[in-house]
């Protein structure tokens, strides 16, 4: 399956670790700084073939900011939900999990993404229906994290949390009704930090595969914050507690 990409960070990130998946890069008229020569450089080690083309035709291919460079790609092949107990046994007592119950705007899932590579995330989990995909615009906002985490969408997400706490993982769900804050959990350890979908929140079935809940406190007038911001508070947390 083919795929595009967009975004200086993505199509160099596509080019570092999986050049043999791209097939040409189209690169905007007359741009030439720094950024997109490091690139071109890298296309060129490669042996990626470049052309050069008006920016109308980059505009009317993305849906997105281009920032003057298109990759043309073989789609990766995604991890399937088998593959999850053998990362988890790869992680030990390491594996952090990140999982998106109904994450369904790929700007978020793009930005979830970013922070679960910058925290060390061993897998980004979510359900196959009703959830953002790793389409064009999640890649480029992910800035390059989309090609570095496991991304594993599951058919039924319950039984794969059932799953993970077979394997000794530790579920903890964020819900602003809960008692306990996160800063109050124990993050180190294997554990899987779920996080709710945009508004709704977790579905019923989802919390009540959770081991614990827990919230974020919230000081001032807002009473939630966005599941990406969300996402990046509890991760940094994880990775505070582990060091």
């Amino acid at each position: 399956m083919k795929e595009t990409i967009f975004g200086l960070h993505a199509v160099q990130t596509a080019l570092q670790r999986r050049p043999e998946s791209v097939e040409s890069l189209m690169v905007m008229e007359g741009r030439r700084d720094k950024r997109l020569a490091a690139v071109l450089a890298l296309a060129e080690q490669r042996g990626v073939p470049v052309r050069e083309c008006h920016r109308k035709e980059l505009d009317d291919r993305v849906d997105g900011r281009h920032q003057g460079v298109i990759a043309l790609a073989e789609a990766p092949r995604q991890l399937g939900e088998k593959a999850l107990p053998e990362l988890v046994a790869a992680a030990g007592k390491d594996a952090l999990l990140l999982v998106l119950d109904g994450v369904t705007d790929p700007h978020n899932l793009g930005a979830c993404l970013r922070s679960a590579d910058a925290a060390g995330v061993t897998a980004v989990i979510a359900p196959r229906d009703n959830s953002a995909s790793l389409n064009p615009t999640v890649r480029k906002v992910a800035c390059g994290a989309a090609e570095a985490v496991p991304f594993i969408q599951v058919t039924n997400l319950a039984r794969s949390l059932r799953q993970l706490q077979e394997a000794g993982v530790w579920t903890i769900g964020l819900a602003g009704e809960a008692e306990q804050s996160l800063y109050e959990c124990d993050l180190r350890g294997p554990v899987a930090l779920i996080m709710g979908a945009e508004g709704a929140g977790m579905r019923r079935l989802t919390r009540e595969c959770c081991d614990y809940l827990a919230n974020l406190p919230m000081a001032g007038e807002v009473s939630s914050l966005n599941v990406s911001v969300a996402t990046g508070v509890c991760l940094f947390e994880a990775v505070r507690q582990r060091r």
